[in-house]
């Protein structure tokens, strides 16, 4: 199981909280350092304020070495596809070939509202994701010295350098996710090269998967999708030190365990690690959500990592 650091900046936290963050996890060994992309907190006050996703991982590509480093994920209603195309891929660069694009079809009106973006009702978020997805990779993949053409019913592209090309090749890996039951699938199994199922039910988990294993089937993939999951952390070395994180991020103990948290002590938590790994998982996104709490970080680098191997 690969463990990456998944952080929520909405919520307040500056580009140097996130890169202190960011640091310990190279350090510590993780596989990666994610964040979300919001513009706009979700409770609270969210000092000192939004920062823009893709500024923040082309600083940190810069200021780390080793982590991977993506979206869990994009919104495909806040950047146009080409644009969008181009900075990932100068990231990437910047990175040394340590990007992923995570990318979804926005849901969040009032970050919408509140900074002028456009918030198209939910079919057409997903007809824009799809055609997203399809020239974002289409601009990639594209042979150097050859144009790119696309015309969709949302976005037209006439005849494109597609350039610049990402230092991954064929292209950084495509993540897609979410909880519907068959758009979602379909677009993993067309386009992803890892499916994320965010913050679900252990017991939900294989119904998930199945979906997208049936989906890349019926595309003719050979081999579907990686999967994944995200899930809060909550980890103490006792009930107390549990109890005493969970209050600093004003959650419940039970609530969290019951929705997929990997919550408890060191050996709970490589418990229920090991229940994601039976339903399929091969990487988990563990949602940090106290970004001071760097003890935290550092606990399950050393007391839970090592029991995965």
């Amino acid at each position: 199981m690969r463990l990456v650091i998944f952080t929520e900046p909405q919520q307040g936290a500056s580009y140097a909280d996130l890169l202190r963050v960011a640091r310990l996890a190279e350090e510590a060994g993780y596989d990666g350092f994610f964040r979300s992309d919001h513009y706009h907190a979700m409770g609270g006050d969210g000092l000192p304020g939004p920062t823009d996703a893709w500024v923040t991982l082309a600083g940190l590509a810069v200021q780390t070495s080793r982590l991977r480093l993506g979206t869990l994920v994009t919104s495909a209603t806040f950047r146009l596809p080409g644009p969008l195309a181009i900075s990932v891929a100068q990231v990437d660069a910047m990175s040394g070939g340590r990007i992923e694009l995570g990318l979804g079809g926005g849901w969040f009106e009032a970050e919408h509202t509140g900074y002028g973006i456009p918030f198209p009702p939910l079919g057409e978020r997903f007809d824009r994701l799809e055609e997203q997805l399809e020239i974002v990779t289409g601009l990639w993949t594209t042979p150097q010295g050859d144009k790119y053409s696309f015309d969709g019913k949302h976005y037209q592209i006439v005849d494109s350098p597609a350039l610049p090309k990402p230092q991954q090749s064929p292209r950084p890996p495509i993540i897609v996710g979410g909880g519907g039951k068959k758009r979602t699938p379909a677009l993993a199994a067309r386009y992803a090269d890892e499916f994320n199922a965010p913050f679900a039910k252990l017991e939900d988990l294989p119904a998930m998967y199945d979906r997208v294993r049936d989906a890349a089937r019926e595309a003719g993939r050979e081999t579907p999708p990686a999967l994944s999951a995200a899930a809060v952390l909550c980890v103490g070395r006792d009930d107390a030190e549990v109890a005493r994180r969970a209050a600093a991020i004003g959650r419940d103990v039970d609530e969290m365990r019951g929705n997929g948290g990997v919550v408890g002590t060191p050996d709970q938590a490589v418990d229920i690690l090991g229940r994601y790994a039976e339903a399929g998982a091969t990487r988990l996104y563990l949602q940090t959500l106290d970004l001071s709490d760097l003890a935290h970080v550092e606990l399950v680098a050393e007391a839970v990592a090592p029991q995965l191997s």
